[in-house]
């Protein structure tokens, strides 16, 4: 009977065990789906929060660039043209313009998911490589 009595009491511990444990689960779930109502009740009465972050937005920046181009393409061009790049670092855009003679523009605009690795030159210093998807 002994045998018996422990399995019994074995059994009481682990269903007192289960009613606590459930006990704090649903604790737990409470203060979540409370949590989560303050949360998603504070959003609307917070508008200034997007705005300010407008403010710090990042200008677009515009540098004059020579194109350094592979050895297999300077035969075709002969000398180092000038280039404007422009970064939208918020729109995620490269911009890439030659002016051309007759006041012409030509440009090519890289999308950041078409860029894989910007690489700093080591030996000059204001030298910086941009690999393309292609």
């Amino acid at each position: 009977q002994t045998a018996g009595q422990s399995g019994e009491q074995e059994l009481e511990n682990l269903v007192l065990k289960l009613s606590v444990l459930k006990d704090f689960l649903s604790s737990i779930e409470k203060k979540a789906l409370k949590a989560l109502q303050e949360m998603s009740s504070a959003t609307p009465t917070s508008p200034p929060q997007p705005l300010s972050r407008k403010a710090k937005s990042i200008p677009v920046q515009t540098f004059e660039v020579k194109l350094d181009i592979t050895l297999g393409d300077l035969t075709k061009i002969g000398k180092s043209q000038k280039y404007t790049l422009s970064v939208d670092v918020e729109g995620g855009k490269l911009v890439v313009l030659k002016k051309q003679k007759d006041s012409q523009e030509d440009w090519n605009t890289f999308t950041h998911d078409k860029i894989r690795q910007l690489i700093k030159s080591q030996r000059v210093q204001n030298k910086l490589g941009i690999v393309f998807e292609k």
